[in-house]
């Protein structure tokens, strides 16, 4: 197809701001589907994973296309959320301009800063589409004014600040000009057609084609697929490539070659610059490597990406339970999927540690995307608390710190200062916002981050709105101790009953029901008091002949607390260790035996 007849688009936003809904939109209003189909009746089509649904959140950049007056509309939908921005990192290199989607009452939050940034960096054309204006608190004048200083502050160039604005609801597939909308998106279409340019490509044929793997998929039919933009030259099926990776050169032979539309793919012979494709057959290229063709084939500039800012330890399971409920459980099986997930995670670094693994990524939920995702496949694990990856600059111990963005109603506005106070955050601004809520900016350390979510949700009864994004470096002052109370540990192995739970659950409180398997050293609950206490879960009520009022009465148990995987992790101190199995979320001590461990806290 003729280059000048393709746009490539990469849609950007805050999480929750209407990235997905309004890809949603422009996928059926441009008949993409038929009317008939199931597409044309669902939300959030391009979220595929059962973690993005039950999240409600993009966690994988995906690619579609769309075709509208002749043209070929390539879209790339991003993740909104920090810890997923080594997605938006490298599939920003495929676009030739954005869309920025803006809430029209949250206005500019943290990710829309860093993703705005990354996307000037490439000299990407932008347009910016406020979104959501039936909002009852909508302040639209405003937004665009926060917008103005946040591309004040950004653009590398004074041409970055000529950018058109739209306004839309994408969840009705409704934009416009102004603030009085069409009743469909035909002006989001325009603009990508008339704003965004077409594909920049290198005329220079006779040194030959040239693509940059951006993203890899697999299926069980064809193997591995290799997903980038062409920037020069024309691939054909069957032709041998080389495949240029830091330094080395291998080669390989196309198989077939697939452009998008819509959701499937559709197979081609030949396709050429400004195109975004996926080719079969070179199963031996990874991300940031180079596929070309020619006798002197040149690389393209690998994708640069931000380093991790924490790391976990994963390794096979240790417990008495070991082994029973999950399909995967040897460390040479998790270390397979470790690298395989290196594959097309690549904002993730892995290295050998003691039986396992540390794992390093962007942060929390990065890190525990991927235990739910290797739990759901079958593997049983074992996770260590997240800790801080920390970098040396000119001779100095340097930590990550990012700014964190906090809404909260106002009567919680003590309680948000007295947490970020213990965590030794500096606040650097404090704003009511137009619906009465404050706005809170800190800079805080990424080690002070872990466990902070949690902790307000319980502080602010769960209506704290919090996120953040990486700031940089800068010197250890005092490393960051989290405080917690002690946990209630199973002293032998058994059986929990409701009778010994009724006794214990006056101890604090405590996470596992009657007619649960424990294990000593095994964690059961969370003590009222700032020690661990070891107590007997298994006990079973004497039977004997005499009766007491007392001892006669039914049991009630105040309903145990589960915690999801995240507030596990943040649950734990440095002797302590998650179980992960496919059934199963258990907390334990590192030493099981309670004397070993009394006497090793003791040294």
């Amino acid at each position: 197809m003729d280059s000048q007849k393709i746009r490539n688009v990469a849609i950007i936003a805050h999480v929750d701001h209407g990235k997905t809904t309004l890809v949603d939109g422009l996928l059926k209003q441009s008949h993409t589907f038929r009317d008939n189909q199931a597409e044309m009746s669902q939300t959030l089509i391009m979220d595929s994973m059962d973690q993005e649904h039950e999240r409600g959140i993009t966690i994988t950049a995906k690619q579609t296309s769309v075709f509208y007056d002749g043209y070929k509309i390539n879209i790339i939908d991003t993740p909104g959320h920090a810890d997923f921005s080594g997605e938006v990192e490298r599939t920003l290199n495929m676009a030739d301009g954005v869309l920025l989607i803006v809430d029209a009452q949250e206005g500019p939050m943290p990710q829309t800063k860093f993703v705005l940034q990354k996307a000037l960096g490439l000299k990407l054309k932008p347009v910016v589409i406020i979104n959501k204006i039936d909002k009852p608190a909508a302040r639209i004048e405003e937004v665009e004014s926060e917008i103005a200083d946040l591309f004040l502050e950004l653009a590398t160039d004074e041409s970055q600040l000529n950018y058109p604005i739209y306004y839309a609801i994408a969840r009705d597939g409704k934009a416009g000009k102004t603030t009085d909308l069409d009743n469909d998106l035909h002006v989001i279409f325009e603009s990508i057609i008339n704003d965004i340019p077409a594909p920049k490509i290198d005329e220079n044929d006779g040194k030959g084609a040239q693509l940059l793997v951006a993203a890899l998929a697999a299926d069980n039919y064809l193997g591995k697929y290799c997903i980038g933009k062409v920037f020069r030259g024309k691939f054909k099926k069957g032709t041998t490539v080389k495949i240029l990776s830091n330094g080395t050169t291998k080669t390989g032979k196309i198989d077939q070659i697939f452009t998008y539309k819509g959701l499937g793919k559709e197979e081609a012979l030949e396709v050429s610059a400004g195109d975004i494709v996926s080719l079969t057959g070179v199963s031996n290229a990874n991300i940031g490597d180079t596929i070309a063709t020619g006798d002197n084939p040149e690389a393209l500039p690998t994708i640069e990406l931000e380093p991790p800012t924490l790391s976990i330890y994963i390794g096979p399971n240790t417990s008495p339970l070991k082994g029973k409920e999950g399909e995967f459980t040897t460390s040479r099986q998790i270390a397979e999927r470790l690298e395989k997930e290196l594959e097309t995670n690549i904002a993730l670094k892995i290295v050998p540690d003691g039986l396992g693994y540390k794992v390093s990524g962007r942060g929390e939920l990065h890190l525990s995307v991927l235990i739910e995702t290797m739990r759901r496949e079958g593997y049983e694990l074992e996770a260590g608390r997240p800790e801080v990856v920390y970098k040396e600059i000119d001779g100095q111990k340097c930590e990550p710190v990012e700014d964190l963005t906090i809404e909260v109603d106002s009567e919680f506005v003590g309680a948000v200062s007295q947490e970020l106070g213990i965590r030794k955050a500096d606040l650097i601004s404090q704003d009511l916002t137009s619906t009465g809520s404050t706005r809170f900016t800190y800079e805080i350390t990424t080690a002070a981050l872990i466990g902070l979510r949690n902790n307000l949700l319980t502080a602010t009864r769960g209506t704290a709105i919090m996120s953040s994004i990486p700031k940089g470096y800068k010197p250890v002052e005092a490393k960051y101790k989290p405080e917690r109370n002690g946990a209630l540990i199973a002293f032998e192995p058994g059986v929990s009953t409701a009778y010994a739970l009724d006794a214990a659950q006056a101890r604090g409180i405590l996470f596992i029901p009657p007619g649960v398997p424990v294990y000593q050293g095994m964690i059961v609950g969370l003590s009222n008091k700032k020690d661990d206490l070891d107590i007997n879960i298994c006990r079973e009520k004497q039977l004997t002949n005499m009766r007491t009022h007392a001892s006669d009465g039914a049991i009630q148990l105040t309903p145990y607390t589960q915690y999801s995987l995240e507030q596990c992790l943040d649950f734990l101190l440095d002797d302590e260790l998650l179980e992960v199995t496919p059934k199963s979320l258990r907390l334990r001590k590192r030493q099981l035996d309670p004397i070993k461990r009394k006497r090793e806290n003791r040294v």
